[in-house]
């Protein structure tokens, strides 16, 4: 202490006390290098608050106000600058930070500050699969972590390749981390199936542990072939085994019967095994009878069968032409004609008729000589037969059989006389019914046994028409330079009408016997 007078000052003798300590100062440094489980951070401890810092660090938390009774760290003691490594958190969630210092007073907190972690792709198993059947099955899986992001879209991925993605067949099974159930459709039978459960969030799609398993096989998928070369004890057909429904085919082939449905217990044929395409030889059948074929081909499931077509023997006394076509005949008054209409390819002395598919406008040619299928579709031949020129039919080579030729417009006017006249005749030749012909097929019985059949007409310029509606054939009688004379029948009348048509024209033919 001190007193001053006008001599001066005095002091008195001397003590001495020490301040008490306060908590340190400290400031908290931003945080930097975030991965999807660290940071860096740190703090400044700028004033020791009058005491030894005997700890510092930075504390952490889900939740603000974090302490060192939360996670932290040790990172030295007194004064100045450092710097925290921060360890341990999890991907995609927000921490708040703050330094501390801790000196004999007690510890003092820095300013808070926070960040996110970066996200990862999400944690996802994958179910075993059920319910198997030979289309379907049921997997699933269950997200365990969503990875710190939004679970925008999870279900199940498959493919008959290994390590399938969300680029092959997938189903979407809302959102979210839980277990998840997936229907797989649309399989194929017997089919081994690859199969991992997927989860996306915004980092991108995790996928789970792969499984597989085997769709059951069924009964394969088979057609029937339309039969071919029939003869009045043969013919031929065929079929397409177009799925093995999962299991291989062991036999394959035709049966048939002259009752609808035939079946392996019938008369059949074997033609090898495996998928794809095979022709089959019908023999030993009796002349002018009606068969039912049915393709088969049978698994380890069973046999299948494809569509059931039916065809009819020729009679024993059916004629051939070059081809080796088979052709009914019938014998209408005085006269015998064939039962169908022609369908060669050569005259009867073994010379190439021209194919006639796509000439298109052959108009400007002189005396033109082709045959067309109809709609140069060459499976209208076997119903249709085919057509041709005027030119091709009078041909000195003739287009007929030997023994036979193409009528006369006199011997067409025999046949209808014959008949009754022509306002009627043409009913009894046409065909009945409207399988073939357009309705309503008028006046048709075919008591004649003529069985004549639409099978329209071509023009000189390549237009085909009215199959099903009008049946044109030929006569060798010229009618002039450019036309001749032939004979139409129409699905709306009873008649048999006279047609001259220009030459060019591709009309049917019927052989007549000489």
């Amino acid at each position: 202490s001190y007193a001053t007078n006008s001599v001066g000052t005095a002091y008195g003798n001397e003590l001495s006390f020490t301040t008490t300590a306060t908590v340190p100062t400290v400031t908290t440094i931003s945080a930097s290098l975030i991965t999807e489980n660290s940071a860096e951070s740190g703090g400044n401890i700028t004033y020791d608050g009058g005491a030894t810092i005997t700890a510092r660090g930075v504390c952490w938390s889900t939740s603000q106000n974090p302490t060192i009774s939360d996670s932290y760290t040790s990172d030295g003691s007194g004064t100045g600058s450092f710097s925290s490594s921060i360890t341990g958190l999890s991907p995609g969630t927000t921490y708040y930070i703050r330094a501390y210092a801790t000196n004999s007073t007690g510890t003092a907190y820095g300013n808070e500050i926070y960040f996110t972690t970066s996200a990862i792709l999400p944690t996802v198993t994958t179910s075993s699969a059920s319910d198997i059947t030979y289309s379907s099955a049921t997997s699933g899986g269950n997200v365990t972590d969503n990875g710190g992001a939004t679970i925008t879209a999870r279900g199940v991925c498959w493919s008959t390749s290994q390590n399938p993605t969300i680029s092959d067949s997938k189903t979407t099974d809302g959102s979210g981390i839980d277990e998840f159930t997936s229907s797989i459709i649309g399989l194929s039978p017997g089919t081994t199936y690859y199969v991992k459960a997927y989860a996306t969030n915004s980092v991108g799609t995790a996928y789970g542990n792969e499984i597989n398993f085997t769709t059951s096989a069924i009964l394969p998928t088979i057609t029937t072939s339309s039969v071919s070369d029939i003869t009045y004890n043969s013919a031929t057909s065929g079929g397409n085994v177009t799925d093995n429904g999962g299991a291989t085919i062991t036999a394959r082939g035709v049966c048939w019967s002259t009752s609808q449905n035939p079946t392996i217990s019938d008369s059949y044929t074997t033609d090898g095994s495996g998928t794809g395409s095979f022709v089959s030889s019908i023999t030993s059948l009796s002349s002018y009878t009606t068969y039912y074929v049915r393709a088969y081909a049978t698994n380890s499931v069973g046999t299948a069968y494809g569509n059931e077509v039916s065809f009819t023997t020729y009679k024993a006394d059916a004629i051939t032409d070059y081809d080796g076509n088979y052709y009914n005949i019938v014998t209408i008054g005085d006269q015998v004609w064939m039962a169908e209409n022609l369908k060669t390819t050569h005259y009867a002395n073994g010379d190439a008729i021209p194919d006639g598919t796509g000439a298109g406008d052959y108009s400007g040619e002189t005396e033109p000589k082709y045959w067309f299928a109809y709609n140069d579709d060459l499976n209208n031949v076997s119903t249709y037969g085919r057509l041709y020129t005027w030119y091709t039919v009078t041909d000195n080579r003739n287009v007929c059989p030997d023994g036979w030729h193409v009528p006369t417009d006199a011997e067409w006017t025999t046949l209808e006389n014959y008949l009754g006249g022509y306002s009627v005749a043409g009913g009894k030749m046409k065909e009945p019914g409207t399988t073939h012909w357009a309705s309503p097929n008028t006046g048709a019985t075919n008591e004649s046994g003529f069985s004549a059949l639409p099978g329209g007409f071509r023009s000189n310029y390549g237009a085909f028409g009215y199959v099903s509606s009008i049946g044109n054939w030929w006569s060798s009688t010229e009618y002039s330079t450019a036309s001749a004379r032939g004979r139409n029948l129409d699905y709306g009348y009873a008649s048999i009408g006279m047609s001259i048509g220009d030459k060019e024209l591709g009309f049917s033919v019927r052989c007549v016997r000489d």
